[in-house]
């Protein structure tokens, strides 16, 4: 007996429309599905609902007839073949509302199709439907409108946290709108794009304006002045289409790019950190999907890359987000061939001599002027304040400036290790012993360190004397401690007697050090 497998057409169109999470995603679906339908302008409009938001999405592209609407609404019955919504599941995101309204108008005939309720209905099991109807029109005006009603995802969709500028970024860094296929010379149909926001969300401006075309900055390949010489510089490296073959096919790669410095990456509208904007991105439809930074070697930062590798022959997952064929023998040998494209970019003479250098000389230059300006602070506050060590180096330094002046203290640091608890080792008196060293003794003894083991406190200064009045009331790491500074010692009892001699440097320096300028 053969049995076929079935499918919950309820829980299918959930998934999908969960797969959606970012409420933006609505917009870079509405520029695909505008751009697949012919359009030369797009405008989305979103208006803040306190349920959700309402989203307006017009444009002039051919319209839709009926079978079009039944694969605008149906799930994987989409009739493109090739273009960039190919799949029909990216209107599913509308589903995530409480009424959808498509009204467009084609080969004369004007159809509105309208859906109610259709999340609520989806989350009690229940398959929504729209109600078609159509009549007669003049030819020659087609068109459509879709609006979206108290649209919400599963984080919901706050709209007030949008701005125009937000929706910039992400239009030129993840939609149609930032796609770069002008630069092959191919056709590529320009699309005005606007986009209105609610005054109640954005009021900087009435409305945003741009085209489905991401402009590189402007070259610049000389270097500039002042502190930063190559964060202007920027070449392009032309479009160039590779034929790559892989087992079973061929198929090509269209790659376009530029390496800047920031100020020049600054002029891109980027979406969010540069770090996680630049580098080399894989494309298809010539909207960027993945990252493949492993292309530019280790010994290169990839944040001073930008290209944009397009193959059609890369498969996307349902929310277009990432790439499912990565096991692929296609994928294997698309990155293989952009991995050698981009290492001839990092052989280029300009990038090597030109702007790395231009880079590394300028690193040096503020290295040297930083270093200038901490000598200049250092030496203004020794002149004023004297010899004050700050660190437990600095403490052992005086130490030794103390034992040049003074014959009869015979000490000398044997071994130093400035993250161990016990940082020296010292010989003192002709034997070695164990030393604790700090700026204050009270630092000493607020970082806990285990005295068991210290036989010698080395500290510039005791600190505050009320602290250590604390420390003697209160006890240390539970055990009681004296703090016999007449006799220049700590004793540390936890049932046994612990004996630390403490060496205050400062006293021992019979004046301040001053310091003596060389120049």
């Amino acid at each position: 007996m053969k049995k076929s497998p079935k499918v919950n057409e309820v829980n299918e169109f959930l998934e999908i429309a969960s797969d959606f999470e970012d409420p933006l995603e609505v917009i870079r679906e509405s520029l695909s599905n505008s751009y697949d339908a012919g359009a030369s302008e797009v405008k989305i409009s979103i208006r803040n609902q306190p349920e959700g938001s309402d989203i307006i999405i017009e444009d002039d592209g051919h319209g839709m007839n009926e079978r079009d609407l039944e694969s605008f609404f149906d799930l994987g019955n989409s009739r493109k073949t090739d273009s960039i919504g190919y799949k029909g599941h990216g209107t599913k995101i509308f589903y995530k509302s409480d009424h959808i309204e498509v009204t467009t108008v084609r080969d004369g005939k004007s159809y509105r199709a309208v859906m109610e309720e259709p999340w609520e209905k989806l989350n009690r099991k229940e398959l929504p439907k729209y109600e078609l109807t159509k009549h007669s029109v003049r030819s020659g005006n087609s068109q459509t409108k879709i609006k979206i009603t108290n649209f919400r995802s599963g984080k919901g969709f706050n709209a007030e946290e949008l701005t125009y500028n937000k929706i910039h970024h992400y239009l030129k860094w993840k939609t149609i709108a930032g796609s770069l296929a002008h630069k092959f010379g191919e056709f590529q149909r320009e699309m005005d794009i606007i986009v209105e926001l609610d005054e109640d969300i954005d009021d900087t401006r009435d409305k945003l304006v741009t085209t489905n075309r991401l402009e590189l900055p402007e070259e610049q390949e000389e270097p500039g002045d002042g502190r930063f010489p190559a964060e202007r510089m920027c070449k392009h490296y032309p479009a160039e289409e590779i034929d790559v073959e892989y087992d079973g096919g061929e198929t090509t790669v269209q790659i376009v790019g530029m390496v800047g410095g920031k100020k020049a990456r600054n002029e891109l509208p980027t979406y969010g950190k540069h770090s996680s904007q630049f580098g080399v991105w894989l494309a298809k439809d010539h909207i960027k999907v993945e990252r493949h930074n492993e292309a530019i070697s280790h010994d290169n930062e990839y944040i001073h890359f930008f290209f944009v590798a397009n193959c059609q022959d890369i498969e996307l997952s349902a929310n277009r987000e990432t790439i499912r064929n990565k096991s692929s023998s296609v994928y294997q040998a698309v990155t293989e061939e952009i991995e050698y494209y981009l290492s001839k970019v990092m052989q280029d003479p300009w990038f090597k001599e030109e702007y790395l250098q231009t880079r590394k000389e300028g690193k040096h230059r503020r290295r040297m002027a930083n270093q200038q300006s901490s000598l200049k602070e250092r030496r203004e506050r020794i002149e004023a304040d004297g010899f004050n060590p700050a660190n437990s180096s600095e403490v052992l330094l005086g130490l030794e400036r103390a034992v040049n002046g003074n014959a009869s203290l015979t000490l000398s640091v044997e071994d130093f290790q400035p993250d161990a608890d016990v940082h020296a080792i010292v010989r003192h008196a002709g034997r070695l012993r164990n030393a604790a060293v700090h700026p204050t003794l009270t630092g000493l003894l607020n970082e806990e360190v285990p005295l068991e083991n210290v036989d010698l406190a080395v500290c510039w200064t005791q600190g505050d004397p009320a602290e250590l009045k604390e420390y003697e009331r209160n006890g240390y790491i539970g055990g009681e401690l004296s703090v016999q500074l007449e006799n220049g010692a700590l004793v540390y009892r936890d049932g046994e007697n612990h004996y630390t001699e403490v060496i205050e440097v400062k006293p021992l320096l019979e004046s301040k050090v001053s310091a003596t300028a060389d120049d």
